[in-house]
């Protein structure tokens, strides 16, 4: 007897919206998540905090961020119940309509999307930041935009946050957690009101982020889903009947192995983590495409502080994100980029620079993590006036990852991408000159070249057939029925916006296909 009707490996947006759809549908699901459960009691704060999930040492190191360190390239995702949804800004916005022009199987539109991504927005109870409550970063973002001439392409974006209306910047001590008001979601799990303390990468001591464990995962569990955290997928093997997937559960800082089996199984733990899977599992799966690990994409992520002496920016509070300049037309230098305004959170930034300045950050990621940001953790005493200029453009979504001494290696070169990345730079610098900043652009950018990315894409790209992709339209594993990959691995290019929405969209149109052949 198999386990489970369904499988699924993953529960960030990928997993969480197929395992809600699939449990709804009557199918017996478990999802199987390498990270924890988390809240607001256990939300890493101190330097001494589980920051860090190491994939080569789950047992020990099962923290917050998996940070994935590669020649000029650093990936950072999440690890916990609701994957990805921790740790991103909140923003859930609809790719654009030429986004799907070129470089998707014919069947996947906007038009196809546009249903699913309402769906997604409903299901999670998008909306933008009261105008009333916008933080200074967003004023200073549409003041740039106006600026430059480009004040017609500013626009508040999307939030996966609740608001109390009659919260302000103006009430007395606005940002006590105290201020929160205890709300219940429309699918019945108590939640709070944002009071803008910044931490939305870091967890919400309040709960107002409408991450997937209040929403999708929640629904998935009360259909019957079976949501099993600390459990590290290794590989899958075709079998008669279906796959076997094989786990370490991670239990008492020790790894427990296991054998589970599905005649389906649905890969949704992200670009890296899906690719790397089905790359050590090519043993038990010898006719997966040669495409896997080809075509990924950074899709163009860049900061560039700037300090604006003459005006408070106040980066430390508010949702971290809130709302873009879109330049996505070619409309600077003829390069597709959109600009946001970046926060910080400031119990993590402190962890780093008392980390720095102890000489505690020893190991070689972290070292990197420090450069990267150093420009602003030397202003962090002027913090207040800083502003984290961020933007996402469409590069060249060429990088490829490999297995290279029993680990991923990603190939990530930038020349095709120089063009668009320059372009972003420029831009940050022409926003921040205009509104009296000064832009502090990254010594490892412009030195070595490095980046770091919190929207890593593809890697198990859509396509026609195996000979342009992993998988075809419906998600599905060219070569193995019933074996799916639905997350941002399947994105067969750079969308130059937050991806969030569409690779939830994705699933839902995933789920919605395979729910009839159950």
């Amino acid at each position: 007897m198999p386990d489970a009707d369904v499988i699924i490996v993953g529960s960030g947006f990928g997993g969480a919206v197929t395992s809600c759809r699939l449990a709804l549908a009557g199918a017996k699901v478990i999802v199987l998540e390498r990270g924890r459960e988390w809240g607001p009691d256990t939300f890493p704060r101190k330097p001494t905090d589980p920051w860090v999930f190491d994939p080569n040492d789950p047992a020990k190191l099962n923290g917050w961020f998996d940070l994935r360190m590669f020649p000029h390239m650093t990936v950072a995702t999440g690890a916990g119940v609701g994957g990805g949804s921790l740790v991103y800004a909140n923003i859930s916005v609809e790719a654009k309509r030429d986004s799907f022009d070129a470089g998707w199987p014919a069947e996947i539109t906007y038009d196809t999307l546009a249903p699913h991504y309402a769906e997604v927005g409903r299901f999670m109870e998008i909306m933008p930041v009261p105008q009333p409550q916008w933080p200074e970063r967003t004023k200073l973002l549409k003041d740039s935009a106006e600026a430059a001439g480009w004040g017609a392409r500013f626009r508040p974006l999307g939030t996966a946050v609740r608001y109390d209306p009659t919260w302000s910047y103006d009430l007395p001590d606005a940002h006590n957690p105290a201020k929160s008001k205890t709300v219940t979601n429309s699918h019945g799990v108590q939640q709070g009101t944002c009071v803008h303390l910044g931490q939305c990468d870091i967890g919400c001591p309040v709960k107002a982020r409408n991450t997937l464990d209040f929403n999708y995962l929640a629904v998935a569990a009360k259909a019957g889903a079976e949501i099993r955290p600390l459990h590290m997928v290794q590989s899958i093997k075709a079998v008669t009947g279906g796959y076997e997937v094989r786990v370490d559960q991670i239990s008492n800082g020790k790894l427990t192995p296991l054998t589970l089996t599905a005649p389906r199984v649905i890969v949704a733990a992200g670009s890296i983590g899906s690719t790397e899977l089905l790359l050590k599992s090519k043993a038990g799966l010898p006719n997966l495409s040669l495409r896997l690990g080809r075509g990924w994409s950074s899709n163009g992520d860049f900061l560039t502080p700037a300090i604006h002496p003459m005006r408070e920016v106040d980066p430390t509070h508010g949702p971290t994100i809130t709302a873009a300049i879109d330049l996505l037309d070619g409309a600077y230098q003829g390069q597709q980029i959109f600009i946001e305004d970046g926060g910080l959170p400031l119990p993590a930034f402190d962890g780093l620079k008392a980390s720095a300045a102890s000489g505690t950050t020893n190991n070689e990621l972290m070292q990197r993590v420090t450069a990267s940001l150093m420009p602003v953790l030397n202003a962090i005493d002027v913090i207040r006036h800083v502003m984290p200029w961020f933007a996402q453009s469409r590069d060249a979504a060429d990088g490829v990852m490999s297995i290279k001494s029993g680990k991923l290696f990603l190939d990530w070169d930038i020349k095709a991408s120089q063009p668009t990345l320059d372009a972003v730079v420029s831009a940050h610098q022409k926003l921040a000159q205009l509104t009296g900043g000064l832009p502090l652009t990254p010594l490892t950018w412009t030195i070595g070249h490095d980046l770091i990315t919190p929207h890593p894409l593809g890697g198990c790209n859509m396509g026609t057939s195996a000979a342009t992709g992993v998988v075809d339209y419906k998600g599905e594993v060219f070569g193995y029925p019933g074996l799916f990959v639905a997350d941002g691995a399947i994105v067969p290019k750079a969308l130059g916006l937050n991806p969030s929405r569409t690779i939830a969209a994705l699933a839902e149109f995933i789920a919605a296909d395979l729910v009839p052949r159950l």
